[in-house]
């Protein structure tokens, strides 16, 4: 029988679920279990593909192609895992998929009720998610907090699976503790009306983790206990952390693997120090000690909500500089920059040089276009490295067009359908799909292939970084410390490339550099690095070393495939060449 771990909110949105659940995955792997995780979307949406990111974050998509919630994003970069549509489901997926079984007969004409039939669904989804991976323990995450009308279905489901299967089922309760300045404690109160508001759904949590600003005392760990009839030893200090991946090995010292296993009933097959856990250790080890610092500027426009920035509209960008950052040995600081102040002031644009490096984000629309366009010209001008991302790429190719190739006024047609040098435009086949309004069914979306050709920035970037058996027994800071060297370790891997270096990378993307502009693009200098389908479509767009230090822009997201242990190689490409550039690369 396999066992569920349900993961829910109280408090507040944003508490660290799918962190907590996916630390929660991590360490149980670490004991030798096969792991999956899940996540509950309460909104009515279908998938999170039409959701705008300064209201719900970052869209993050897995390799099939299901665009999805962000905390995805964190399952696969904790497990290194690549997880599938089976891991995602939402209010309206889980509608859909009940409206379409009563349309065929599957019912044989019984009526059809949002309750039981919604929440054993939602269980029949879990079960089949747990199936095709093989998981012995399968750990879902509902969004949203407790108490909020969109998840009484959920928790209904949860309240019949642990009523079938009380052995086999745990409920974990992620609640926030606020504290209020000098003087005061760390508040309970809210926790207690969130577990109160569990109660009267018919939950009662397992395990409790306290989110806070500072570590949890045993004076308030004894108040929760007493009030909420939690066992003191089930509730875990979940504190604050810069950096999200120590938290496994926080909770790994109140020993929360060890008590979710007896819950179950279980014993460790293997503990830890295990080999992964033993590399992830060192690792926060080695970045807790990290003293140089290498400044990133993200050019972009998703970020700004009112008076606050939000981070999580690129958390998956962000996750990964510092992947690359980190494997380098360096610290990274991480500035937002504002598009569209860049087009009501460019003088603004000097600021750029106070950077190593410069990163276009993906993203879609007009506003805050020809601000980027004018950030990307002044760093192919100045020869300071910048990595364009999907649209990012794309803009690159604009700006190119237009000064460089002299194509005056050249533009993407999505923001110009009328241009005179549509240098971007969707392909032939899309434009009658998306006249019948199929927009699903232009965009390339999930796992494409694509070639790398030889003796480009892209090229070198893939050899020296590439994951082969071999190549990951050695330790990744062993590499780093090559890479900080600048020694090639190409030649040690070179018996792994094959003679066409072919990878695999993610999507989510409209545009397409158009085909008919190829010739006078690649003519002024512009090396296409990476083609799929024959060369029709640009995967990687670069300029040569000798010209830049680094101008290379993807057509695909690479951000999406960065992992802790695993850094993307071509984020670890520009953070080299972003150290090296400013002459502090040792």
């Amino acid at each position: 029988m396999p066992k569920y771990i349900f993961v829910c909110g109280g408090v507040m949105s944003g508490v660290g679920k799918g962190i907590a659940t996916a630390s929660i995955a991590k360490i149980l792997s670490w004991h030798g279990y096969k792991v999956t995780c899940l996540k509950i979307d309460p909104y009515v949406n279908v998938d999170a593909g039409t959701m705008n990111p300064l209201e719900h974050g970052e869209v993050f998509v897995l390799k099939d192609g299901t665009e999805c919630d962000q905390d995805m994003g964190h399952y696969e970069r904790f497990l290194n895992q690549e997880l599938t549509k089976v891991n995602y489901m939402t209010t309206g997926s889980i509608y859909l998929s009940l409206i379409q079984k009563e349309r065929s007969l599957f019912f044989d004409g019984k009526c059809v009720e949002v309750v039981p039939h919604v929440p054993l669904e939602v269980i029949g989804k879990i079960n089949q998610a747990q199936k095709l991976t093989q998981a012995e323990i399968v750990i879902t995450e509902i969004g949203g907090t407790v108490g909020e009308y969109q998840n009484l279905l959920f928790l209904e489901a949860v309240r019949i699976l642990k009523l079938k299967n009380p052995k086999d089922v745990l409920l974990v309760l992620v609640s926030y503790l606020p504290y209020q300045g000098e003087g005061m404690e760390l508040k309970t109160k809210p926790t207690q009306y969130s577990i109160r508001t569990l109660n009267s759904a018919g939950l009662q949590p397992d395990f409790v983790l306290a989110r806070a600003q500072f570590p949890l005392d045993e004076k308030r760990k004894e108040k929760i206990s007493f009030n909420c009839g939690v066992l003191k030893e089930n509730i875990i200090s979940a504190p604050d952390e810069h950096v999200v991946y120590k938290i496994p090995l926080n909770f790994e010292k109140e020993k929360l693997g060890i008590k979710i296993l007896n819950n179950f009933g279980l014993k460790p097959k293997k503990a830890p120090p295990d080999s992964d856990y033993k590399k992830w250790k060192n690792q926060i080890e080695n970045i807790n000690q990290l003293k140089k610092q290498v400044n990133i500027g993200i050019v972009g426009k998703y970020f700004k909500t009112g008076d606050f920035v939000l981070a999580d509209a690129y958390i998956s960008v962000i996750e990964a500089i510092k992947h690359a950052s980190w494997f380098l040995g360096y610290r990274p600081k991480i500035v937002w920059l504002n598009s569209e102040e860049y087009e009501k002031d460019k003088i603004k644009l000097e600021e750029l040089k106070n950077y190593d490096g410069i990163i276009i984000p993906g993203g879609f629309g007009s506003r805050g276009i020809e601000g980027k366009i004018l950030a990307i010209k002044y760093c192919r001008e100045n020869k300071i490295p910048l990595f364009g991302l999907c649209y990012g790429l794309q803009l690159m190719i604009v700006e190119f067009a237009r000064n460089v190739c002299g194509l005056k006024n050249a533009q993407t047609t999505e923001v110009n359908p009328r241009t005179k040098y549509p240098v971007i435009d969707i392909l032939k086949e899309q434009k009658k799909l998306l006249e019948e309004k199929l927009y699903g069914g232009t965009m390339r979306l999930g796992d494409w292939e694509c070639e790398i050709k030889r003796g480009t920035i892209a090229w070198r970037a893939y050899v020296e970084l590439r994951r082969t058996d071999t190549e990951l027994s050695r330790t990744d800071t062993e590499l780093g410390r090559r890479y900080q060297k600048n020694i090639s370790v190409s030649s040690a891997l070179s018996q792994f490339v094959p003679r066409v270096l072919k990878v695999v990378e993610r999507h989510r993307h409209r545009y397409e550099v158009n085909p008919k502009y190829h010739k006078i693009l690649q003519k002024k200098g512009f090396v296409f690095s990476g083609t799929s389908q024959k060369d029709l479509l640009v995967e990687i767009g670069e300029l040569p070393q000798n010209i830049h230090p680094f101008f290379l822009g993807t057509q695909f997201h690479p951000e999406l495939k960065s992992r802790f242990l695993h850094p993307h190689p071509l984020f670890v490409e520009f953070i080299k060449q972003s150290i090296i550039s400013k002459n502090e690369y040792l």
